[in-house]
């Protein structure tokens, strides 16, 4: 009889770690999943590509949503400018093609932003058009809170 509760006990604790652990592992994918979601909900049109990324062909936007292994995305490609999450160009990336005012309302946050561009400057911008950050060519920045767009500028 102790042997069974003994093997029942052990079995019980076995049980708990494994859903813990799955729980916890399922929280660092949830986090990059709700960016996803987050973006999609807020900016109308995307469509999204996998639980990382997501594209707007309308707007010539994608999102990529960073991993909780290495946050950082790296700068942007060879003539986009970009907007991240994190300072120092770390968290998830909003990317754009085409060079015009744009909104960051799909990140919850912006806290940097690069330009991959040859030439022109990308300024972070709050609701009331105040210069939070600016980004000259192939250079980035880190953004004071409060971004609601980005100026790309020829």
């Amino acid at each position: 009889m102790k042997k069974r509760i003994v093997t029942a006990t052990a079995l019980a604790v076995s049980l708990l770690l494994i859903a813990q652990a799955s729980a916890s592992a399922s929280a660092s994918d949830d986090t990059e999943i709700s960016d996803i979601e987050y973006a999609l909900e807020v900016v109308p049109g995307g469509i999204a590509l996998s639980d990382r990324y997501a594209v707007w062909p309308a707007l010539g936007m994608t999102l990529t949503a960073g991993s909780s292994a290495a946050r950082s995305v790296g700068s942007c490609a060879t003539g986009t400018f970009c907007a991240y999450t994190g300072s120092g160009l770390s968290g998830t990336k909003l990317a754009f093609a085409i060079c015009t005012n744009v909104s960051t309302a799909a990140l919850r946050v912006v806290a940097s932003i690069a330009n991959g561009r040859t030439s022109g400057k990308v300024h972070a911008k709050n609701s009331s058009g105040t210069v939070l950050g600016t980004a000259v060519a192939n250079g980035s920045a880190n953004v004071s809170p409060g971004t609601a767009s980005l100026l790309c500028t020829l």
